[in-house]
């Protein structure tokens, strides 16, 4: 299906290349993919983690007592990996309910929440981090580091852009779609780093905050399950706008430089050199119509020029 799309709108931006609404689509279309980054990169439904709590308790009374109602963990009630959640860039939301101990604050979208520590300051918990421990926390502070230079030169493109616009001015529309594509892929590395760090959360860390410590009644099939949330899938909309938007800037741009062109060769047509003409705008030659200068041949009488 998204192949489908990507196909499609290819084939628009063909079509549309030299269109006089490619510049007001493209701006739309960047207007619209600022937007959905805003929202992926603000919200925290990026990674939607829910656990059967039915299942869950099923579970544990079978271990503990074969099958036979026993007691809960003791960190039941405060562990918030029994507790279904959903997990952003920034915060932890817990979806329904949250752990008794654990502090919390109320988030804009009114759900309980904790923050993901970065551990910027380093401090002493973070001194005792393995080397791949530290390549995880290194790559989650580049997700959040990409897409702020990615916004960064989103910003600096509009100003370009309106002045391309404006101008009609080549340059600027240039600069405008490389500044876009540019953001583009550093907001697609960003999403790429970040699944980077899922994978070194599931398969390669084995320490006591990775998914192999977790308690194995959760590892359980049918317990615990992943989803990708709608904030990751507008993070990614935002991400294939801008790239068709900064791809369109470029087809517009190469456009006007086209018409420019055209036009300086039509008016080229009607230019002709004037040279200072001396001859007659006629061509013709009045000399044979007067005599040429007059000879003196004597006079009459047969004296000379000066005989008295």
């Amino acid at each position: 299906m998204f192949v489908c799309v990507c196909v499609w709108l290819i084939i628009v931006i063909i079509i549309m290349s030299c269109s006089a609404v490619t510049l007001s689509v493209a701006t739309v279309l960047s207007v619209i993919a600022v937007a959905c980054l805003a929202i992926g990169f603000s919200t925290d439904n990026w990674y939607e983690i829910r656990v059967d709590t039915n299942r869950t308790r099923q579970y544990l009374d079978a271990i503990n007592n074969d099958g036979g109602g026993g007691s809960l963990p003791s960190d039941y009630d405060s562990n918030y990996l029994y507790y279904s959640r959903d997990e952003g860039l920034f915060r932890v939301c817990f979806a329904d309910k949250k752990p008794k101990e654990l502090s919390t604050y109320l988030s804009p979208t009114q759900t309980e929440c904790f923050n993901i520590d970065y551990y910027i300051p380093e401090n002493k918990e973070s001194d005792s981090f393995t080397d791949t421990r530290w390549e995880r926390l290194h790559m989650a502070r580049s997700v959040v580091a990409l897409y702020i230079m990615a916004f960064f030169f989103i910003i600096l493109s509009f100003f370009t852009g309106v002045a391309g616009c404006w101008k009609r001015s080549h340059a600027n529309l240039v600069s405008t779609g490389l500044l876009q594509l540019f953001s583009s892929l550093m907001d697609a590395g960003a999403m790429g780093l970040w699944h980077a760090v899922q994978f070194y959360d599931h398969h390669k860390l084995k320490d006591e905050y990775s998914y192999a410590a977790w308690p194995d009644v959760l590892k359980q099939p049918g317990v615990t399950e992943f989803y990708y949330g709608w904030s990751y899938i507008i993070a990614w909309i935002g991400i294939s706008q801008l790239l068709v938007a900064s791809i369109m800037f470029l087809s517009a741009a190469r456009c006007i430089r086209s018409e420019k062109r055209l036009e300086q060769t039509k008016n080229m047509q009607y230019l002709m050199p004037v040279y200072p003409d001396k001859r007659s705008p006629y061509g013709l030659n009045y000399a044979y119509a007067y005599p040429g200068p007059y000879t003196y041949h004597g006079s009459q009488y047969g004296m000379g020029p000066y005989a008295y």
